[in-house]
């Protein structure tokens, strides 16, 4: 159960294995109402200006998520390239314009290479886009994602992206999300840390008292490295201001599973897509959904996480303890 369980959505990855960087294109090629929240007080993003109720293209083709700070901002590009050789965008009165508002992740403590992901990237990850069951961890946009940074990287754990859907009647709502946030992950069943800040020694979680103790000694270099994106969609009919709406509703997720949350060094960005192809539905319902799909998404993200040297992942943490 994942994003593409909505009619209309498409997700491909691209993923640098060297780099431990990547892309993941949620591809909406007919048009869906969109909107954005922006938690995070330190955002990278591209075309969300688009996405304000006041401006007047009420409709986008697609949203990119991705790896390699503002460098890797230029994979939109690719995305938009596919889009255009396919016949997908904006009637205008001279071309078809496809409209691709964009996010991305601080991944550089890995990703040296300061050019990915790029625009073949992009491209390439919006030709790998399908409606299969989206492909989950340390994935596209997730291959460089980390948690638990509050007393540094060399406390902090692997994660990476998530997927989860929810139906209610014939109405469904899923989430994906990239999973990099200074904060650890809890469990958004039990409010368990699953994933994030480690004990001094390496070998267990820290408990949500202790990640409130980190706080006070916060490391503030290893804090540059931080932001959860996600985009939540729904099959109803919305309008843009609604999918605005639901955005901001959907964001209440972040803070149930996220130990800090929208912090001053998280990027915290959560889209929204309403493709029309489903039921009628109140978007109170369909944001309450929205929260509710998105915690769940995040958890898979770190769940889903596979270690790297130094950085264990949550199903590796877990198996070594007792």
């Amino acid at each position: 159960m994942t994003l593409t369980d909505i009619s209309g959505l498409l997700v491909g990855h691209a993923t640098d294995e060297a780099n431990h960087t990547g892309c993941t294109a949620v591809l909406c090629p007919e048009g869906a109402a969109a909107g954005v929240e922006v938690r995070g007080f330190a955002p990278g993003t591209r075309e969300t200006d688009l996405l304000s109720p006041l401006a007047r293209v009420d409709m986008v083709h697609g949203i990119l998520l991705t790896g390699g700070s503002a460098f890797g901002l230029a994979a939109a590009t690719g995305v938009v390239r596919w889009l255009k050789e396919n016949g997908y965008g904006l009637e205008t009165l001279f071309a078809k314009v496809p409209l691709v508002p964009a996010a991305v992740i601080f991944d550089l403590n890995f990703n040296q290479s300061l050019g990915q992901p790029d625009e073949a990237m992009g491209y390439q990850a919006a030709s790998q886009a399908s409606r299969r069951p989206v492909a989950q961890g340390c994935v596209g946009a997730g291959a460089g994602a980390t948690c638990g940074k509050l007393a540094g990287f060399h406390r902090a754990m692997k994660s990476g992206l998530g997927s989860a859907s929810l139906a209610l009647g014939k109405l469904k709502v899923a989430a994906l999300a990239v999973v990099n946030p200074l904060g650890s992950v809890l469990d958004p069943e039990t409010a368990e840390v699953i994933a994030g800040l480690r004990t001094p020694d390496g070998a267990g979680l820290e408990d949500r008292a202790g990640i409130l103790r980190a706080l006070t000694d916060l490391i503030v270099p290893a804090s540059e490295s931080n932001t959860v994106l996600a985009v939540v969609a729904t099959d109803a009919a919305l309008t843009k201001l609604q999918a605005g709406r639901v955005a901001k509703m959907a964001s209440a997720g972040l803070s149930r599973v996220i130990r800090p949350a929208h912090l001053m060094y998280d990027g915290d960005v959560v889209f929204a897509l309403a493709t029309g192809q489903g039921p009628a539905a109140d978007e109170n319902v369909v944001g309450a959904l929205a929260a509710e799909v998105l915690a769940r998404a995040v958890a898979a993200g770190a769940r889903e996480a596979t270690s790297l040297p130094g950085f264990p992942a949550h199903r590796d943490l877990i198996k070594a303890g007792p």
